[in-house]
């Protein structure tokens, strides 16, 4: 007798362990369609994109920080999914108070001029490829011959050649402190893998 009271008591435990757990579970999905509806109805910041997969955002409008922050999670997730990299967020000085909270969000200070500051943000789980900031930047042009006397050229897959067809120099930019002629022969294996070479270089002196 007391087997079978016993199993019964065990099977009503069962009963109301499974009713738990299913309002649990019925619980946390209402939990989760309201977290996405939510995300839904958070608009996107107004934004362009630039020759590098990457996002520009001018900010213009007044606007407080309680309601900019969701604009720019939401906003990010959005871009992370389009496979965007680079954001930079030109704030006037009359937004200034935008500054904390947007640092809190991950961005980083690049540069500041009398009227604006500039903020970046790296979206991918790669190296931070993003340009430091300067009075000029150093560009390259890297004159590759073999043996057979063949000119080694590329096409571009991110910048202003991008999608045009159009063949030619390997091309890029000397980092801060770096040997011109090692920036070229770098440049050169980053984009066709060729090491070991000797390189005719073409200067550009281009201010930013």
């Amino acid at each position: 007798m007391l087997d079978k009271e016993q199993e019964i008591f065990n099977f009503k435990a069962s009963l109301s362990t499974r009713k738990f757990s299913s309002s649990t579970s019925s619980s946390s999905i209402k939990e989760q369609i309201k977290a996405e509806s939510t995300i839904e109805h958070v608009g996107l910041l107004n934004a362009v994109e630039d020759l590098y997969e990457g996002i520009i955002v001018e900010m213009k409008e007044p606007v407080d920080s309680t309601e900019f922050i969701p604009l720019i999670r939401a906003s990010i997730v959005q871009w992370r999914q389009q496979g965007k990299k680079g954001v930079w967020i030109k704030l006037p000085i009359g937004l200034v108070s935008l500054v904390e909270p947007i640092v809190k969000e991950g961005f980083r200070y690049h540069h500041a001029e009398s009227d604006y500051l500039m903020l970046v943000y790296w979206i991918p789980e790669t190296p931070d490829t993003l340009p430091e900031n300067g009075s000029h930047r150093l560009g390259i042009g890297a004159f590759v011959l073999n043996t057979d006397g063949e000119v080694l050229v590329v096409k571009e897959n991110s910048g202003g050649f991008k999608g045009t067809g159009v063949w030619k120099l390997p091309t890029g930019v000397v980092d801060e402190g770096e040997d011109i002629l090692t920036a070229a022969i770098r440049e050169v294996k980053e984009e066709t893998g060729v090491s070991n070479q000797s390189a005719l270089l073409r200067l550009k002196n281009g201010a930013t």
